[in-house]
């Protein structure tokens, strides 16, 4: 049974930082997708952050718009962990954040099948 456990949530001031984790268990995502959603109160879940393998060792981030050049997403296959390093946070980011997985190699965020169950993030001020 595959499980994906995320870990690093919590409250943060606005302009602070946050660095979430993701371990998986039950099969390898090695070269497979590994990436974020988060959904905010009232809203529909939206892709956050994505990795795709291009080859050797070697993955290709996607950011959504909102988060371009705050958040870092990146991956230890040893460990079969994705991380999202979040930066100048701000009270829009607040949201359950979600890990995701996919079995298919495409990247494409409606393909991702593999769940987390979510950890909530919260930016005060």
């Amino acid at each position: 049974q595959v499980q994906l456990v995320e870990s690093g949530g919590g409250l943060v001031q606005a302009g602070g930082s946050l660095r979430l984790s993701c371990t998986a268990s039950g099969r390898t995502f090695n070269t497979y997708p590994m990436g974020w959603f988060r959904q905010a109160p009232g809203k529909a879940r939206e892709f956050v952050a994505g990795t795709t393998w291009i080859g050797g060792a070697t993955y290709a981030g996607d950011y959504t718009t909102s988060v371009k050049g705050r958040f870092t997403i990146s991956r230890d296959d040893a460990k079969n962990t994705v991380y999202l390093q979040m930066n100048r946070l701000t009270f829009e980011d607040t949201a359950v954040y979600y890990c995701a997985a996919s079995s298919r190699s495409t990247g494409r965020a409606d393909e991702y099948d593999y769940w987390g169950q979510g950890t909530q993030v919260t930016v005060s001020g």
